[in-house]
């Protein structure tokens, strides 16, 4: 964390403050407040994205983000937002593909 920060309090609904609480105890983060910090950095990435990036989140089902990360610790990738672009793009890559030798007709 910079030396330099501010003290912002929010008010949560008990929720979000036991699912925040469950993150820590499942060791993904050491404190609540590394959480929010996370969860703010995402969103502030998401939302200041340089003009030629468009961030997405997406959802997808456990399997296929164990079947990512598996691809990763292969090699095949460097991590799972790695992976997924090079899925989307060669998708992309096809789909145009089809759809220029579709217009040639």
């Amino acid at each position: 964390m910079p030396s330099e920060s501010e003290r912002v309090t929010i008010r949560l609904p008990p929720d979000k403050v036991k699912a925040l609480h469950q993150l820590v105890k499942s060791g993904d983060y050491d404190t609540v407040s590394d959480a929010i910090r996370a969860a703010i950095d995402r969103f502030i990435d998401i939302h200041f994205a340089p003009d030629y990036i468009r961030k997405l989140m997406i959802e997808l089902p456990k399997g296929n983000v164990v079947d990512l990360q598996q691809l990763v610790k292969s090699g095949d990738s460097v991590s799972v937002e790695d992976a997924v672009r090079n899925a989307v793009r060669e998708y992309v890559r096809r789909r145009l593909h089809k759809a220029m030798e579709g217009a040639e007709r």
